[in-house]
C-alpha cells in the first residue's frame, strides 16, 4: 500500500510539472467544446425569447389563450420541478456548486447537472424568469471541462483546473468577454493567479469566444455608445453613486439571502417552482419589461427617454421580481438582472441630479456603466472582474477611470458593513442545508492544493513546522520567484511565496480552509 501510495504521489508531481503546457492544448479542447455548447445554449434562448414575445402578443390580442399561457407555464413549471429533484445541483445560477467542488466540498455529477442544467435554464429564462444566462454558462462550461478530464481520465488535480477552463470558457460566450472571463476564473472561482491557471484559461477564455464571434459577430453585447468621458469636475458625482450602489448591494444580497429562508419553508419544491412562473405569467402581461434577465432594458435606459418615476419603478419591480425568481430556486444566474439593476440605479441617478447639476446632462450612458459596475462589485465583491466586464460588453476601454473609483467605492460599503459576498453565502447555505454529509475516507486518489503566501497573513515570517497543517497533507513545493525548491521544517515562509502542498482527495477542503485562515487572511499583528 505504502509503494503504491508513493508511486501516486510520484506520478502527481511529475505530471504537475509538466502540466502547464499540457494545460494550454487542454484548455483550448474545453473551451472549444463549451463555446459550441454555450452557442447553443444561446441561440435557443434567443428562439425562446422570440416565442415568448410572440404568446404575449398573441395573449393580448386574443384574451381567450391567457388561461392558456398559465397552465403551460404551470406544465413547465413541473418538468423544472421534477429536474430539480432528479439532480439538486442545477438550483439557481451554479457558481457556489462549482466553487464548492472546486473546494472539495462536494461532487457534481458531470453529465446529469449539464444535461439537466441546460434544460432547466432554458425552460426558466424562456419563460420569462428574471433570471440570466451567464451563471448556467458559467456551470454548463465547468460541467464540460469535468466531462472531458472523466472521459480522458486526467487526475482529479488536472480536474479542477479544466474546470476552471470550462467555467472561464463559459462566460466568454456567454457575454463576448474572454479577459473578464479569465478574470472572474482567478479572481472569484479558483482564487489562485498561478501560471498554470492563467495561461490554461486564456486558452479556453480566448477560444471560446473565437467560436462565438465567429457566430454571433464582432458587436459587443450592449449596442449603445459611450461617447464622452465624464468632466473632472464630476468626479464626486461618481464617488456618491458607487456608495449608493454600496448601500443597495447590501440590500441586493440581504434580501437574496431572505427570500431563499421564506421560500425554504414551502414543503414542495414544485411549489417553490411554481411561484415565480405565475409572478412572470402575470408581468407578462401587466409589465413586461421585467421579464427575463432585461438585456434589452439597458440600451432603453442609457437612450434617456425614462422618467424618474419611471426608473424607480421599473428598479422596484425589477429587484422584487428578480428575488421571486431566485429565491425560489430556479435554475438561472443573477449576473445580467443585477447588471440591469444597476444601470436603472445609474440611470435614476442621471436623471434625478441633471435637475439640479445640468453640467450632468449628456452623460446617461457613463452613469449607466457606472451602475452596472459598481453594483456588480458591491454584490460578487469581484472589482476587477467588473472593471473589464463592462468594458469588453460596452466594447471601449476610454472609461476605467471612473468605473474603477465607483467599483472601489461599492466595493468598501458593503465589506464595512460586513456583508459577504452574495456567492459565499450562497455557498454556505448549500453546504449547510444539505441533508448529507461526505464520509471522511481515504480515496486514495492524491491532489495538488495550491497557495500563495499574502502579505500580513499568519503564515509570513514563520517556519514551515509553526503552521498547524492538516495531518494527512505536506507541503512538497516552494516556488519563490524565479526558484523552486523542497522546503524543510525551518524554512521560512515569505509573502508572495507559492506553496504546493498534496494530500488526499478527502482531505483537500480542510487543506484549502487552514491555507485560507494562515496564508490568505490578513492577521493584526503585536506591536
Amino acid at each position: 500500500m505504502m509503494q503504491q501510495a508513493n508511486f501516486t504521489i510520484s506520478n502527481s508531481l511529475k505530471r504537475f510539472r509538466k502540466l502547464r503546457y499540457f494545460l494550454i492544448l487542454e484548455g483550448m479542447i474545453v473551451g472549444v467544446l463549451a463555446g459550441f455548447t454555450i452557442v447553443l445554449f444561446r441561440i435557443l434562448l434567443d428562439r425562446a425569447s422570440d416565442l415568448l414575445n410572440f404568446i404575449l402578443a398573441y395573449g393580448k390580442a386574443h384574451t381567450w389563450f391567457i388561461p392558456v399561457w398559465f397552465i403551460i407555464l404551470i406544465a413547465v413549471s413541473l418538468v423544472v420541478s421534477a429536474l430539480l429533484t432528479w439532480e439538486p445541483y442545477i438550483s439557481g445560477s451554479g457558481i457556489p456548486q462549482m466553487e464548492g467542488e472546486m473546494q472539495g466540498e462536494i461532487k457534481q455529477t458531470w453529465w446529469r447537472v449539464l444535461s439537466a442544467k441546460f434544460a432547466g435554464a432554458l425552460l426558466c429564462i424562456g419563460c420569462g424568469l428574471s433570471l440570466g444566462r451567464e451563471g448556467p454558462s458559467i456551470q454548463l462550461g465547468s460541467m464540460v471541462g469535468k466531462g472531458f478530464s472523466r472521459l480522458t481520465k486526467r487526475m482529479r488535480m488536472e480536474e479542477r483546473m479544466l474546470m476552471t477552463c470550462g467555467a472561464s470558457a463559459g462566460l466568454s460566450a456567454a457575454f463576448n468577454a474572454p479577459i473578464a472571463g479569465v478574470l472572474f476564473s482567478l479572481e472569484e472561482v479558483h482564487k489562485n493567479f498561478s501560471p498554470e491557471v492563467l495561461l490554461s484559461t486564456m486558452a479556453s477564455s480566448i477560444t471560446a469566444n473565437f467560436i462565438t464571434r465567429n457566430i454571433f459577430g464582432l458587436q459587443p453585447i450592449f449596442s449603445f455608445n459611450v461617447p464622452n468621458m465624464l468632466p473632472l469636475n464630476s468626479y464626486g458625482h461618481v464617488i456618491i453613486v458607487g456608495i449608493l450602489l454600496g448601500l443597495l448591494g447590501v440590500l441586493y444580497n440581504t434580501c437574496l439571502i431572505q427570500s431563499q429562508k421564506l421560500y425554504q419553508k414551502i414543503p414542495k419544491v414544485y411549489f417553490r417552482v411554481l411561484i415565480p412562473f405565475l409572478v412572470a405569467g402575470a408581468m407578462g402581461f401587466l409589465y413586461p419589461a421585467v421579464l427575463g434577465g432585461g438585456h434589452t432594458l439597458v440600451d432603453t435606459i442609457s437612450e434617456g427617454q425614462m422618467a424618474v418615476g419611471a426608473l424607480l419603478l421599473l428598479f422596484g419591480v425589477k429587484f422584487i421580481f428578480s428575488m421571486v425568481s431566485f429565491g425560489s430556486g430556479a435554475p438561472g444566474g443573477i449576473f445580467l438582472p443585477l447588471l440591469v439593476l444597476g444601470a436603472i440605479i445609474g440611470g435614476s441617478y442621471n436623471e434625478l441630479m441633471g435637475s439640479f447639476f445640468p453640467s450632468l446632462n449628456g452623460y446617461m450612458s457613463n452613469f449607466v456603466i457606472l451602475g452596472m459596475t459598481g453594483y456588480f462589485s458591491a454584490i460578487v465583491r469581484a472589482p476587477i472582474t467588473g472593471i473589464i466586464l463592462i468594458t469588453e460588453m460596452t466594447g471601449t476601454f476610454n472609461h476605467l477611470l471612473t468605473l474603477s473609483m465607483a467599483a472601489l467605492m461599492a466595493y468598501l460599503i458593503p465589506d464595512i458593513m460586513k456583508c459577504a459576498p452574495i456567492y459565499d453565502q450562497l455557498l454556505h447555505r448549500l453546504l449547510a442545508n444539505r441533508k448529507w454529509k461526505k464520509p471522511h475516507q481515504p480515496s486514495g486518489e492524491k491532489v495538488l492544493v495550491e497557495g500563495m503566501i499574502y502579505h500580513g497573513s499568519a503564515a509570513e515570517g514563520k517556519i514551515v513546522s509553526a503552521i498547524t497543517w492538516p495531518k494527512a497533507s505536506l507541503i512538497v513545493s516552494i516556488t519563490r520567484g524565479e526558484e523552486e525548491f523542497i522546503p524543510k521544517g525551518d524554512t521560512r515562509l515569505r509573502a508572495g511565496d507559492h506553496i504546493l502542498l498534496i494530500c488526499d482527495e478527502t482531505d483537500a477542503p480542510d487543506v484549502y480552509k487552514t491555507i485560507e485562515e494562515n496564508c490568505q487572511r490578513m492577521q493584526e499583528r503585536q506591536s
